[in-house]
């Protein structure tokens, strides 16, 4: 099984953001090993890539720290040739700020970045024009810190979660404007199934601090035509992040804690990534994996997945078949903690 599942990646990457390293790390999709490193800006988070124009684009959200915990916001983007391995630009979306979220419209030249709100403005989504690389307009999300960011397949629709507002912001792409506030409590991940009906949004919002005790965590799925939530995928654990493949699985990183005292973000136990079916909700299976899993993605046929562990800075490549794992990527390359943003290349053909 695990020679079929490698089968033809012969050419294919795995880039990973290195968080508090500040690298994008690039890895052989056929043997996993790593065959390069690009310096960017400090804190960077998230990727997309854009396989029409051959760009990787990497989101630096802070200028160091994490959310509610940072020295300050960054406005960049940065665009990398994943062939060479160089940067081709640095865009920067001042006055805009903390981009986090990236969503690529191929078919319209669109890349959607979500943006954290201030004193003037609330939070909300730049689209930026993939051939000029400039921004072209602002979309309204009504929340202080808009994080992760998805489009429907058919790009017309964006919804947005957001940690501590009460809601997912939904967002007509083709208009410009704020359509729906789909209850959930705070919110984390989320990802759109294959045929853009359902969206599967993690929550609630991951808060270490102490007080209250939080929701129940799960999967809320949103009906795309109501706008309103209908069912709950049951998780033992609070999910950060929430990816669907190519093939209608859905995968959600589940984080288990242990004690440990003095620690900002407590202590963790190992993860777990849970799988499930985009259609029917039922549980396929689930793997360990790293500790604290931050980010999720696929391969595009949907034979591996890939869970960025931000604490113990791992990739772990799994067979989402037989669910076990094939190998675990160290990202640390500079003994700096921080796995999160992760994107599959497929060569250039």
């Amino acid at each position: 099984m695990t020679q079929s599942v490698r089968a033809g990646r012969e050419g294919d990457l795995l880039a990973v953001v290195s968080q508090s390293g500040a690298t994008v790390s690039f890895f052989d999709a056929a043997d996993d090993t790593r065959v390069g490193d690009v310096d960017v800006l400090a804190e960077p988070h998230e990727l997309c890539f854009d396989a029409r124009r051959r760009l990787l684009w990497c989101a630096s959200t802070y200028r160091s720290g994490y959310y509610h915990a940072n020295s300050g916001r960054r406005s960049e983007l940065t665009a990398i040739d994943p062939d060479t391995r160089r940067i081709v630009e640095v865009v920067d979306l001042s006055p805009e700020h903390a981009p986090h979220g990236l969503a690529l419209d191929a078919e319209r030249g669109l890349l959607y970045a979500s943006v954290e709100g201030s004193d003037e403005r609330p939070g909300g989504v730049v689209v930026v024009d993939t051939a000029t690389r400039r921004p072209i307009g602002r979309i309204d999300t009504e929340a202080p810190g808009p994080h992760w960011f998805v489009i429907s397949p058919d790009g017309t629709t964006g919804y947005a979660t957001n940690k501590e507002a009460p809601f997912v912001s939904v967002v007509d792409l083709e208009k410009g404007t704020l359509t729906a506030k789909v209850e959930v409590p705070g919110s984390e991940g989320l990802a759109v199934s294959p045929d853009g009906t359902r969206v599967f949004v993690a929550a609630p919002y991951g808060s270490f601090a102490s007080g209250a005790e939080p929701p129940s965590p799960g999967i809320r799925v949103i009906d795309a035509k109501t706008a309103a939530v209908t069912e709950v995928l049951s998780v033992e654990n609070i999910v950060f992040p929430v990816h669907v493949t190519s093939t209608g699985k859905v995968l959600a990183g589940e984080l288990r804690m242990a004690a440990e005292p003095g620690s900002p973000l407590g202590g963790h136990a190992p993860g777990r990534l849970t799988v499930f079916s985009a259609v029917s909700g039922d549980r396929l299976g689930h793997s360990e994996v790293g500790l604290f899993p931050l980010t999720i993605t696929s391969s595009p046929d949907g034979a591996l997945g890939y869970v960025a562990c931000v604490t113990s800075s791992t990739v772990d490549v799994i067979d989402l078949e037989s669910m076990k794992r094939l190998n675990r990527l160290d990202i640390a390359k500079r003994g700096e903690p921080g796995a999160h943003g992760l994107a599959y290349i497929p060569r250039a053909r």
